[in-house]
């Protein structure tokens, strides 16, 4: 369609810069949106790429700047507007919504960790030795993806969880969780999470949601932690930097043993991090 070939209903349409005026966007974000499958012009001149667009495309042009001042993506503002229902809608927005929260708690951590790099030296980390015997737990082991484990962690330690409250109290002890250097390293590994029992403990309590095990005697560099999940790394480096400079490492996965909590699900806790390392008498 040529411009001096359009009818007088043609004619009364907006030039794109008169509907940037009308719904306060540039003709820029106007040729994004277009470009994107939104907001597509009413006509659109073939032979020099005029866009004009018509009086009653306003309402969803405020609808698209709203959503975009609320970070709504260009995808989820398509799918918003083709929602079949106010259903479909309020769910599309509902979900942005989610997704928003969980990057305000990742900002909130980021910020709290620049805050800390920037505040006074914390006193330092309590590093004891431990030999830890062999010991009989049972445990919830799998070969999991590094993303996946904070689904991973609650499942499993609700299902320990559960085993602990149909056993006889005095048969269990502590729980804690094994993590090998390649899961952290190349973003998969054997993830495990364990629950010490003694002699006394009825495998019938196991139902086949766990495996009886022997954990192997270690000797351990020790930190404790003791506060909220997000200042965990702070002991890590500590340890780390720790074992670094004054012991042996070996390649035996790191050892957690959860004394109030678990990280990742409640709000506060502590844990015993173990390091694993080579000792020799001094």
């Amino acid at each position: 369609m040529h411009l001096d070939h359009m009818t007088s209903h043609e004619r009364s349409l907006m030039t794109i810069g008169d509907f940037s005026r009308a719904v306060r966007m540039t003709a820029k974000a106007l040729r994004f949106y277009h470009r994107n499958g939104i907001l597509t012009p009413a006509l659109v001149d073939d032979r020099n790429g005029y866009r004009l667009y018509a009086a009653d495309q306003i309402a969803d042009a405020r609808i698209v700047r709203t959503l975009r001042e609320l970070h709504v993506p260009v995808q989820s503002i398509r799918d918003v507007l083709a929602a079949p229902d106010v259903a479909a809608r309020t769910e599309l927005l509902a979900q942005h919504l989610q997704r928003m929260e969980r990057q305000l708690d990742d900002t909130r951590i980021a910020v709290q960790n620049l805050r800390d790099m920037l505040a006074p030296t914390p006193a330092p980390v309590e590093i004891v030795h431990r030999s830890v015997p062999e010991t009989r737990a049972v445990a919830v082991s799998e070969v999991i993806d590094l993303p996946d484990l904070g689904g991973w962690f609650r499942r499993s330690t609700g299902m320990l969880r559960h085993i602990a409250e149909a056993s006889d109290p005095a048969s269990t002890g502590h729980y804690g969780g094994i993590w090998p250097n390649e899961l952290f390293a190349d973003g998969r590994g054997l993830a495990t999470v364990f629950l010490t029992v003694g002699d006394d403990f009825d495998e019938r309590a196991i139902d086949g949601v766990a495996t009886s095990v022997e954990l192997s005697a270690v000797e351990l560099a020790v930190a404790l932690h003791d506060g909220p999940d997000e200042t965990i790394p702070e002991v890590y480096a500590a340890l780390g930097d720790y074992v670094a400079r004054h012991e042996l490492a070996t390649d035996a996965p790191v050892r957690e043993v959860y004394l109030e909590g678990f990280p990742g699900i409640d709000a506060h806790t502590v844990t015993e991090i173990g390091w694993p390392i080579f000792r020799v008498l001094r």
